[in-house]
């Protein structure tokens, strides 16, 4: 169990480094500039350090220690994460997250409802919940209780349910692949039935892999069913252009989950910034893991 999720936010870590450098790019910009980007190098809009990574892994680190501080009761601390993070000017910050925190007053739920309809014409469909929920399926050992908490940290920010939906079918898929389904069977049978169901023809969806939760969505279980390796699944995403970051990020995630740290290579590895930090929670998540039931 430590080993995948070891390999599941690392594997998070690594797609968001490598699609940092494209971000915002179309395919044929990245082509053009790049060839095929297959190694961290950094740079790219942001101006990233080698092995530096952005916003989806911030957040994504935020959770995590905030179920650590209080696995009952998690979106206060959680909540807490966010707005140290906020507070420390980061380069890279969505329009719907920082239009939440920066409106923040004390009640998350009702705070990002009144975004919603006051200050972002009803659009909270992104996928800024969806890049930062993945330690919810790797701390609890309960899927009632990741359904509910991936739900509630989504809210947080995110309004509209096609946020949380997705952030639900996502852990739902981590939490199967944790306990020794293989990948695609496991996407095959979370998103039968489901908007999803479409990418199961194995061919790319039609709409552009950008920030809307149902699109990235499609674009990273495209990867995730079509890829054979953890490798080429961050590298597809990568070099497919527009948000590159995030695409790759969440689908490293679970693709460095199937894989489990020991299989990526560690000439990605060593590279990230943020790794011990990481490999720290993913420690403490293993371990709170195998100990708690909040049923």
């Amino acid at each position: 169990m430590l080993d995948k999720i070891k390999g599941a936010l690392v594997g998070f870590a690594i797609g968001d480094a490598l699609g940092g450098t494209t971000e915002f790019l179309t395919k044929k910009e990245i082509s053009e500039r790049y060839g095929v980007v297959k190694k961290i190098v950094g740079g790219g809009v942001w101006n990233l350090e080698k092995g530096e990574t952005t916003d989806d892994t911030a957040m994504t680190l935020a959770v995590g220690w905030g179920i650590l501080k209080d696995p009952d009761n998690p979106i206060s601390p959680i909540g807490d994460g966010f707005l140290k993070w906020y507070a420390s000017g980061p380069k890279d910050i969505g329009i719907i997250i920082q239009t939440v925190l920066s409106h923040y007053k004390g009640d998350w739920f009702e705070d990002a409802k009144k975004a919603h309809f006051d200050y972002l014409n009803e659009l909270s469909a992104g996928n800024g919940s969806l890049m930062r929920c993945l330690p919810v399926a790797l701390a609890y050992n309960d899927l009632a209780v990741i359904e509910s908490i991936t739900r509630q940290q989504s809210k947080m920010t995110h309004y509209d349910s096609l946020a949380d939906e997705a952030c639900i079918i996502y852990n739902r898929i981590a939490y199967q692949v944790l306990r020794g389904k293989e990948l695609k069977k496991a996407i095959k049978d979370e998103i039968k039935g489901t908007t999803y169901e479409s990418v199961l023809t194995g061919r790319k969806p039609t709409c552009r892999p950008d920030g809307f939760v149902v699109n990235t969505m499609k674009w990273v279980l495209y990867w995730l069913l079509t890829c054979e390796s953890y490798l080429d699944v961050v590298i597809g995403a990568t070099n497919e252009g527009h948000d590159t970051d995030t695409v790759a990020a969440i689908a490293g995630g679970l693709a460095g989950l199937a894989s489990g740290f020991e299989a990526i290579p560690r000439e990605y590895s060593d590279l990230i910034l943020v790794k011990d930090e990481l490999l720290a929670l993913s420690l403490e998540l293993a371990e709170l893991n195998k100990s708690v039931d909040l049923r």
